[in-house]
């Protein structure tokens, strides 16, 4: 029985840990052939070892995602390597947190320069080689629940996750054509190290009606799926994958 993703090629950025690797692997274990990508060179060999060890192909590389030149290098090498790319996955970005009063350009510009500007970058380059090759594609961004509300201090990071879900809808209008559909999946908290402890924080447990930590292979078939044929009439959309908690209102009574 043939897998969903054979013959595809995908690109996971920030792909050798946490959410990032559980789709490089969600995505190999059906079929694709992946290029891990992350800005720490050891992660990004491990999962791809762990992947040509027991479920599928994949090779790895080093990327800054806010280094446009690095991302053209890194979809070449993709494309170099097994003559085209399907799916594009930009997972890459980075959480630091400061109360707005007290954030730094420092701060902001590099959360920016990541996380939005990162994911600018990887969507449009995997974009020209879909549309060069003729055949359609997916691109899937991770954003963050952050992305839909505010919350205290994350200036930076909300302010990145919400342009994520503006570029995806932007993204989606103007690909269609190409038959490249462009989606997000939203996660809420995440038991992306161990070292989280088993529950989340009570300021979460409080409005979610799921009351646990998601785990990284949840959010990984959410977006399995949006990279899949069988996400074909769906463009655009955020997937909160979030235990309730974007939804949640008045949960005592």
């Amino acid at each position: 029985m043939a897998s969903r993703f054979d013959g595809k090629v995908a690109i996971v950025t920030g792909g050798g840990r946490g959410i990032g690797r559980a789709v490089a692997v969600r995505l190999a274990s059906e079929g694709a052939k992946v290029l891990v990508a992350d800005l720490d060179k050891c992660p990004a060999q491990e999962t791809a070892a762990e992947i040509c060890s027991s479920i599928g192909e994949a090779i790895s590389t080093s990327v800054n995602v806010g280094d446009r030149a690095q991302v053209d290098a890194m979809c070449a090498l993709a494309v170099d390597t097994w003559g085209r790319l399907d799916i594009q996955v930009s997972n890459a970005g980075i959480t630091d947190r400061e109360p707005f009063l007290e954030m730094t350009n420092t701060l902001w510009e590099r959360v920016l320069q990541t996380n939005l500007f990162g994911t600018f970058y990887c969507g449009q380059a995997a974009a020209r080689q879909m549309v060069k090759q003729g055949e359609g594609g997916r691109i899937i961004h991770v954003a963050s629940n952050s992305g839909v509300f505010g919350g205290r201090g994350r200036a930076a990071y909300g302010a990145s996750k919400a342009g994520i879900i503006n570029l995806t809808q932007t993204m989606a209008i103007e690909l269609a054509e190409h038959n490249i559909l462009v989606n997000a999946v939203a996660p809420g908290a995440t038991k992306t190290r161990a070292t989280k402890g088993d529950l989340p924080p009570d300021t979460v447990l409080d409005r979610s009606p799921i009351k646990r930590y998601g785990q990284p292979e949840e959010i990984a078939a959410v977006a399995a799926f949006l990279a899949s044929d069988e996400c074909s009439f769906t463009t655009g959309h955020v997937y909160c994958a979030d235990g309730g908690f974007t939804v949640a209102g008045v949960m005592e009574g």
